[in-house]
């Protein structure tokens, strides 16, 4: 069992910046990935960014890249997503989820979730 737990949201102007963070428990030895997914008002799940949760190597989907930058802290087990130069289009719920069976980077399916937190960016 994996449990995620987010936090960070709020409501931000467009161009500004917020941190999300993402602590993992549990087996966290099953990890094989950690990603960020977002989910808009009225459409579906989209995956964000990944981080290797053994090596740190981090992917992203390409309308964050240059913008977003996942991280994860071993220490601490957290993982972070730092989202600079927000658009109105980032506003989404957004979700950190855990692969333990070693799927395709930007897969939608994870084994675990977290409850979600909120962003809202203003024009």
């Amino acid at each position: 069992q994996v449990r995620l737990a987010e936090s960070g949201g709020g409501l931000v102007q467009a161009g500004g910046s917020l941190r999300l963070s993402c602590v993992v428990s549990g087996h966290t030895n099953l990890i094989h990935t950690v990603a960020w997914l977002l989910q808009a008002p009225g459409k579906e799940r989209e995956y964000v960014a990944a981080v290797d949760w053994d090596f740190g190597t981090d992917y992203y989907t390409d309308s964050v890249k240059g913008r977003f930058t996942i991280s994860r802290d071993s220490a601490t087990r957290v993982v972070y997503l730092q989202m600079n130069n927000l658009k109105p289009e980032d506003t989404a719920v957004y979700y950190c989820a855990a692969d333990t069976l070693g799927r395709v980077i930007g897969a939608s399916e994870y084994d675990y979730w977290g409850q979600g937190t909120r962003v809202t960016v203003s024009s």
